[in-house]
């Protein structure tokens, strides 16, 4: 979506073959079967380092669906409440107030964590980043436990979907310089006002007419000619030309394709995420959102003044075994935990969406295996959050991506552009 808005936003006349009935992918929304209600797969964030995430939903002219937060709520079970934000110093001490005061960590790993933050923005150029785990980096930082459990792992994991001894450093630097040490609001949470799947609906599309979507249209084969062109795809029953084309495919379905490309498929192991949405018969809080430490779920959303709530366990291996009343009656009682109410409330719905595939496992290591943009046919550019975007499998990677793509095939086109937004430092 990403690289189809920037090239019908120059003039060019883009088709997208989506095989499902709706756009968005992953971050999108759908009916349950019965209700009229639509519910995101997954509760989907942003922060406001996203520049190009941000910009893509300008140029859909959804920008004002997206709230900004600048409280982060952290909860101990029981029910105590910590508030991390920005206080009046400049940065990078504009965090100082609120984190001082904070309750969840004490005053020796609240230093340690303050050491440890000077020591990443020391270290950002440290050419190992990528070859080491984040929680190697935080042990040779000498990080108390307490202070990587609450602290640390509680951010990353869900900002990156892995866990910290899976995790590459270079991923975890980038989390806290661009969206907690780079810009004083960058921290700033985001959360979609709307159903994800209105960001991206026909209305939104209708600023770029040059832009059509097929939806049901799965690419089954891809034709090479003879001079080493792509000549055409194939779709269930006719044949589709282009002057170019972008493959915004999972890798697997690239590899599977386009073998000659060489995607490395076996490096890009998938790591999960868990939704799990929460009707009660009453409100059981009244905080937007909170992160919850301690526990098997991770993040709470308020959608619906406190009877609807979503809650998100990103790196969920854990509850890829149970099943659906097992997750539910955990989610139940964890949250019940830390919001009295749940306890007192009755659940009337309840519904579990496991994304087994999510994103890929951001490993050490694998950085170098990511495609770039280019490939070996000169008109055929390759987008994808898997792809060489700078960024991990988030939403602003995945636009990245797309934009970068977009770059390249304008460049083919022989009418360069530079649609990829510079990081905010």
């Amino acid at each position: 979506m990403a690289a189809a808005a920037a090239l019908g936003s120059s003039g060019h006349e883009v088709t997208v073959l989506e095989a499902k009935p709706f756009a968005g992918g992953r971050a999108t929304s759908y009916l349950l079967p019965g209700s009229e209600e639509p519910v995101d797969n997954c509760q989907h964030i942003l922060l406001r380092c996203c520049v190009n995430l941000l910009d893509f939903y300008e140029r859909l002219g959804v920008r004002d669906r997206i709230t900004f937060h600048s409280e982060i709520n952290f909860i101990e079970p029981g029910g105590r409440r910590s508030v991390m934000k920005r206080g009046k110093l400049p940065v990078p001490l504009h965090f100082l107030g609120s984190f001082t005061s904070i309750r969840f960590l004490n005053l020796g790993e609240k230093a340690a964590v303050g050491r440890a933050l000077l020591a990443l923005k020391a270290q950002r150029g440290r050419p190992d980043l990528d070859r080491i785990t984040m929680l190697d980096w935080l042990r040779e930082q000498k990080q108390p436990e307490r202070a990587i459990e609450r602290f640390w792992r509680q951010v990353l994991v869900s900002a990156v979907n892995e866990e910290l001894e899976h995790m590459a450093a270079a991923h975890g630097f980038q989390v806290f310089w661009l969206g907690f040490l780079a810009a004083a609001d960058s921290y700033e949470m985001g959360i979609p006002n709307v159903p994800l799947g209105e960001l991206y609906s026909a209305e939104a599309w209708r600023g770029l007419p040059g832009v059509r979507f097929r939806f049901r249209t799965p690419v089954r084969a891809v034709e090479v000619a003879a001079d080493g062109r792509i000549a055409a795809v194939h779709s269930e029953d006719e044949t589709l030309t282009a002057d170019h084309y972008v493959s915004a495919l999972p890798s697997e379905r690239v590899a599977a394709l386009l073998p000659d490309l060489g995607i490395e498929r076996e490096a890009f192991a998938p790591s999960p995420i868990t939704g799990i949405h929460l009707w009660f018969d009453r409100p059981v809080t009244d905080l937007p959102h909170a992160t919850l430490l301690e526990r098997t779920i991770q993040w709470m959303f308020n959608k619906d003044e406190g009877r609807y709530v979503q809650l998100v366990v990103s790196a969920s291996r854990s509850l890829t075994a149970l099943s659906r009343q097992e997750v539910i009656d955990l989610a139940v009682r964890e949250l019940g935990e830390f919001f009295p109410a749940a306890r007192e409330a009755r659940l009337e719905r309840a519904q579990v969406i496991k994304e087994m595939h999510a994103t890929f496992s951001a490993r050490p290591g694998l950085e170098a295996r990511r495609p770039v943009a280019a490939t070996r046919y000169a008109n055929l550019s390759l987008a994808g959050d898997w792809t060489r975007s700078g960024w991990p499998a988030t939403m602003e990677g995945a636009v990245r991506s797309g934009y970068l793509a977009a770059g390249h095939a304008s460049r083919a086109l022989g009418a360069p552009r530079v649609y990829l937004l510079p990081e905010i430092a």
